[in-house]
């Protein structure tokens, strides 16, 4: 479905030297300077899978996912999405694909959501029929039909949103494209277009690129994930395994039952791990993972513990930490 070869993208900037200096001799004699976005990006997405596009803020996740859609020209390597090359832009491969930015708006302001569809309908020339199931399986799915002829200006950003994915779903592209889909939407509407993603996912079987700075997201939708650092490619694989690479730890956390003569926290619990919280209520421990077992043991001997919990440590911080990493070598 897709798949991308040493593909690379770098960009013309003007630079100047700081101060009011800097800014005068601007004025007569810019430097440009050469900046990468992406370098020698190279994966494959299979049908049916939904690919988390993770990095920081700059790392060039847009920048790819614009690529991969035929907005904007590579200036190194090769890409084909469904056999076609994105920035030709043929109509064949453009009818078949759906780009969907939690930032930006297709949707026009001032009509209501079924007379925007009626338009979409028209260019991609979808047939009434097709048109009439589509609308009525989205909307319903979405929970949105009795909002379908309400200006669009008047519904809340969730809402928006959600017609925003009908839009772009409604001529059943096989490849999607999802930049920030849950973008300033509160906890309900993340909660609600996260499921509806993988119901379509389920149904439907397109090929999917998901990118997020919310890593429930990721966790949520994601089996894989693409970690892109200062347009590198630095991780592609499975969450277990990144979990299993880089998190040498499990968190273990001891709740401890209120006894009248239950032994004290001693001051040697330092022994068993990392202390993260250490009081007469609760003991969070950063542990090995091969001392797990010792550890929860030791724990369940000398307190009274009511509840104890083993987890990994949050995807997100293993994430900044591979991130770091890197830094740390180039620098």
């Amino acid at each position: 479905m897709i798949d991308v070869e040493n593909l690379g993208k770098t960009f013309s900037v003007h630079a100047k030297e700081p101060g009011l200096k800097g800014s005068l001799k601007a004025l007569f004699r810019r430097q440009v300077v050469t900046k990468p976005a992406v370098r020698d990006v190279r994966f494959h997405v299979d049908e049916g899978e939904i690919v988390g596009l993770v990095g920081a803020n700059g790392a060039g996740k847009t920048t790819l996912v614009k690529m991969l859609a035929g907005i904007i020209y590579p200036t190194a390597g090769d890409a084909r999405v469904l056999g076609f090359r994105p920035w030709e832009r043929d109509n064949r491969f453009r009818r078949q694909i759906a780009l969907i930015m939690g930032q930006k708006a297709q949707l026009w302001w001032d009509l209501p959501a079924e007379d925007c569809f009626l338009l979409l309908k028209e260019i991609y020339q979808i047939p009434q029929d097709r048109y009439r199931a589509a609308l009525d399986e989205l909307a319903t799915l979405l929970e949105v039909r009795t909002l379908l002829n309400i200006q669009i200006r008047r519904l809340s950003l969730g809402e928006r949103m959600k017609m925003e994915l009908i839009a772009a779903l409604l001529h059943r592209p096989r490849v999607v494209y999802l930049d920030e889909p849950t973008i300033g939407l509160d906890l309900t509407a993340q909660r609600a277009i996260r499921d509806f993603i993988l119901r379509y996912r389920e149904e439907h079987r397109p090929a999917m690129i998901v990118t997020s700075h919310y890593m429930e997201d990721i966790e949520r939708l994601c089996r894989r994930i693409l970690i892109l650092r200062e347009g590198e490619l630095v991780f592609d694989g499975s969450l277990e395994k990144v979990v299993r690479t880089y998190a040498e730890h499990k968190v273990v956390t001891a709740h401890l039952a209120r006894t009248e003569n239950g032994a004290p926290v001693s001051s040697d619990v330092e022994r068993l791990g990392q202390i993260e919280l250490c009081n007469d209520v609760t003991i969070r421990l950063r542990v090995e993972r091969a001392r797990v077992a010792e550890v929860a043991a030791e724990l369940l001997r000398r307190y009274p513990v009511a509840d104890i919990a083993i987890e990994e440590i949050d995807i997100g911080t293993i994430i900044e930490r591979i991130q770091r990493a890197r830094q740390e070598v180039r620098t």
